[in-house]
């Protein structure tokens, strides 16, 4: 790392690693484990609407057989200027919504029913088909059932499929689903049995899991068979907040998290019974927009910049998970505290970024590209769930009433200290985020120590010179001076950083002194201006 034949080099490699011992960052040596796998990125493009083909031009083509996407970025005429990326799938505008399932949901779902957890989530502009592409819709002439719609989307397909296979293979299991919606930072059942759309839900970390959180009072319904799915679907649908802007006729203006949890039997050899546990979460993003052009104003205005933020602290987390940062910023807004475990967790992820292809949308396009480009690079550790033997699973459900029961206890003979829920949880997430801090500092320390020792071991004469003055501030003698102004130009930095001025200016006079006379200075004038002037 050091030349050892050119001193001015070594000395500039030393001195940097003291100018930046506070900004130092630890940089992590990427290993591959067996279980390790990046996130999947998918890549869908849209037809042009009507307003579109009238009013702008195409910006990008897409080669399937390559995975890529190439965007035209300096206006019609100009063939020359264009941006590429690689995803691991990418679909063109006559791709079928059942060509996207098969290529992106059929593998998960073989891995949620081998007990591991699951995301597949949508990201993109207003109006580029999230929703579409998640929820799907029914065909206008109703002649098709639901499940065989080619316009279904993702969640019909998925319900479905669940049901066929485990009652293919003779698998005894139960599913549960839970639709959640994340408006204006606040978390809403949209399968609530009550009428009450306005019930605000409460946002805890799970004991049992320092990753995940538990949504208190948030209503899982058992699917007993998948003619109920679409009820279900729809209920939901008609509870969660839509509106017309001028990008999008049926904007969503919320989040949205449709949860699948299946328990499944398992006899083993010795006849016990087991119970396997897997879990799928898809997530329709609210489209980010750009407020201006969507003709948001008020209520409009206030919603599109809540999920602008919201996605914009998506993508931090990102960006930190990417570029490996001590502390990611997870619990900056609920959406990435919900998909904590799925970015950098024990969840498998895809994500799928849609984008529209007109010329208009050129900005919010290559937005969502770059965006997808770095998530690329997220590295999740999938982890199957444990299996859990009935008795373990009773007693865990045993335990958790029994907890209830003490606090439920607790609140009637007002035993405690009581505060509202928001404070608590304001308090919770000032305690987490400075034990995050802690660690982040305590990991930075670490580091440089681990810095200075590999200087030390690299450059010996760096290790000499370190002594050399640590020998004169402690014990100065006369020989010492020689030496001090040989190597200053190798110690000032260190000096400066290792000693409180007093003591320096100390040790410079003892030395002066034993010398009887007034050392010369020259060497040291760097020094001596900074004791002055401290």
């Amino acid at each position: 790392l050091y030349d050892q034949n050119d001193k001015k080099a070594e000395t500039n490699k030393i001195f940097g690693v003291f100018s930046n011992i506070l900004s130092f960052e630890l940089l992590y040596t990427q290993m591959i484990f067996v279980f390790e796998s990046d996130v999947v990125l998918l890549h869908v493009f849209r037809p042009f609407n009507t307003v579109e083909r009238k009013s702008s031009y195409g910006v990008i083509d897409c080669d399937q057989s390559r995975k890529e996407v190439m965007v035209k970025t300096g206006g019609m005429n100009d063939k020359a200027s264009r941006k590429t990326y690689t995803f691991d799938m990418v679909f063109g505008p006559a791709a079928k919504q059942i060509d996207v399932y098969r290529s992106v949901v059929c593998p998960i779902l073989d891995e949620v029913i081998m007990g591991y957890n699951c995301t597949v989530f949508a990201y993109g502009q207003t109006g580029t088909g999230k929703t579409f592409t998640m929820e799907g819709e029914r065909s206008p002439d109703g002649e098709f059932t639901w499940e065989e719609d080619p316009l279904a989307g993702i969640i019909p397909r998925t319900l479905h499929q669940i049901f066929e296979k485990l009652s293919e293979n003779g698998t005894e299991f139960s599913v549960k689903v839970s639709l959640l919606e994340i408006y204006n930072e606040e978390l809403f059942d949209l399968l609530s049995p009550t009428e009450d759309v306005n019930e605000r839900l409460q946002l805890f970390d799970d004991p049992r899991n320092k990753r995940g959180v538990v949504v208190k009072g948030l209503e899982e319904v058992t699917v007993h068979n998948k003619d109920e799915v679409y009820q279900i679907l729809e209920r939901g649908a008609a509870k969660r907040r839509t509106a017309s802007t001028l990008m999008n006729a049926y904007s969503s203006r919320s989040h949205s998290v449709f949860s699948v949890t299946i328990h499944m039997k398992e006899i083993t050899v010795d006849g016990e019974e087991l119970v396997k546990i897997g879990k799928l979460n898809l997530v329709d993003l609210a489209g980010s927009e750009n407020i201006g052009r969507s003709g948001a104003v008020d209520k409009r205005a206030r919603e599109a910049g809540n999920i602008n933020q919201s996605l914009l602290t998506l993508g931090r987390v990102i960006t930190a998970l990417v570029e490996k940062r001590p502390h990611i910023p997870y619990r900056e807004s609920k959406l990435t505290r919900i998909l904590q475990d799925s970015l950098g967790g024990r969840t498998k992820t895809s994500i799928i970024a849609t984008v529209s292809p007109s010329s208009s949308n050129l900005e919010e396009t290559l937005s969502t590209l770059e965006y997808a480009s770095r998530a690329k690079n997220i590295m999740n550790k999938p982890e199957v769930n444990q299996k859990l033997t009935k008795r373990t699973l009773i007693k865990e459900y045993t335990e958790e009433i029994e907890r209830l029961k003490r606090d439920l206890a607790a609140t009637r003979d007002k035993n405690g200290v009581y505060l509202s829920a928001e404070n608590y949880e304001s308090m919770v997430g000032q305690i987490t985020s400075h034990e995050e801090q802690i660690v982040e500092y305590t990991d930075k320390i670490a580091a440089m120590e681990e810095e200075i020792k590999k200087v030390r071991l690299v450059s010996p004469s760096f290790y000499f010179t370190e002594s050399v003055i640590l020998a004169t501030v402690k014990q100065p003698h006369l020989s010492s001076w020689l030496q001090i102004t040989v190597y200053t130009p190798f110690l000032l930095h260190f000096i400066m950083l290792e000693f409180p001025p007093e003591q320096l200016l100390v040790a410079v006079k003892i030395v002066g002194t034993k010398m009887g006379s007034t050392p010369d200075l020259t060497h040291l004038s760097s020094l001596v201006l900074y004791l002055d002037l401290v």
